[in-house]
């Protein structure tokens, strides 16, 4: 997948162009309608699909104070639409500038650059633009005066529940990682960097890939059922997410993976990790040899979920 970096670079694509444009947190089946519709339109017509994403976040940039935890960093977000087959993404840097565009300017400097602009895709409740004064009825009305077309999709439900990143983001954040999984339509995961730690499981015989996440949402702390994707295969472990209560008491939050028959080292590799399920809650143990046995009886529920 190629990556552009600014607006002006869409002249370099061959038209038509046809764009899915949305900040895509979660990359989640409302997303995916978005992105997918797009695709299948370019192969129609025999155009060039583009995801048109924003990083940061705008919410960081408009309300620091009040900005959510991310469900995708931008590093993630590229895997997973990469995923999709998404041959081009544009990553429009967003800050004070951006935001302060009026929306039809924005839209006029796409279809400006894009050589020729087919189509804009994006969920009919997007706001865009200075004040998010933009919305889809500004958009078709920008189309038909600037020659192309304007597509909204409906918000997608999913069991009586709306999808979108904020209902994702409280399920994760309440533990309920099957609701999660049903809304993003794929298991709940976060990438991060494996780090080197104080190797303290592997004096108990659990030997683990301490993670750097990308300040993602984490579930709570407790014990789940994961898969890792590492070097393009998924292996099988359980995952720690909290302080370690029965090593240290520092108060810091850490996620640790251990992988089934696994001993390679693989430091500083970017790795996403998928929660399967909840096995239990953290607990502080009166000694190493029980903490011991209580991973062994994780490891032997986490081996039948995601056998």
């Amino acid at each position: 997948m190629k990556i552009l970096h600014s607006i002006a670079e869409l002249s370099e694509l061959p038209g038509p162009l046809l764009l899915a444009i949305g900040v895509f947190d979660g990359v989640h089946l409302g997303h995916r309608a978005v992105i997918e519709r797009t695709l299948s339109d370019a192969r129609t017509v025999g155009g060039n699909a583009v995801v048109v994403t924003f990083d940061p976040h705008p919410a960081r940039v408009l309300r620091p104070d009040q900005s959510p935890l991310l469900l995708t960093c931008i590093q993630h977000k590229q895997q997973l639409i990469a995923a999709l087959g998404v041959e081009y993404l544009l990553i429009v840097p967003f800050d004070n500038k951006v935001a302060a565009t009026e929306p039809s300017e924005f839209i006029r400097e796409i279809a400006t650059a894009a050589k020729p602009l087919r189509q804009i895709c994006v969920g009919e409740n997007w706001a865009f633009g200075k004040g998010r004064a933009g919305n889809i009825h500004l958009l078709k009305a920008l189309g038909s005066s600037m020659e192309f077309e304007a597509i909204g999709i409906p918000d997608v439900q999913m069991d009586d529940l709306p999808v979108s990143s904020t209902a994702i983001r409280n399920a994760v954040q309440v533990g309920d990682i099957t609701t999660a999984a049903k809304l993003l339509g794929r298991s709940f995961s976060i990438l991060g960097t494996v780090v080197e730690g104080r190797k303290m499981g592997r004096t108990i015989g659990f030997p683990t890939a301490n993670l750097a996440t990308n300040n993602e949402q984490l579930p709570p702390n407790g014990v789940y059922a994961v898969t890792m994707l590492l070097r393009g295969k998924k292996l099988p472990g359980v995952a720690n997410i909290g302080v370690r209560p029965t090593f240290e008491d520092s108060g810091a939050r850490v996620c640790e993976v251990h992988l089934f028959d696994y001993t390679e080292d693989f430091y500083a590799e970017a790795v996403e990790v998928s929660f399967t399920c909840f096995i239990r809650e953290e607990r502080k143990y009166q000694s190493l040899e029980a903490l011991r046995e209580q991973i062994k009886q994780d490891v032997s529920v986490a081996k039948l979920t995601t056998s």
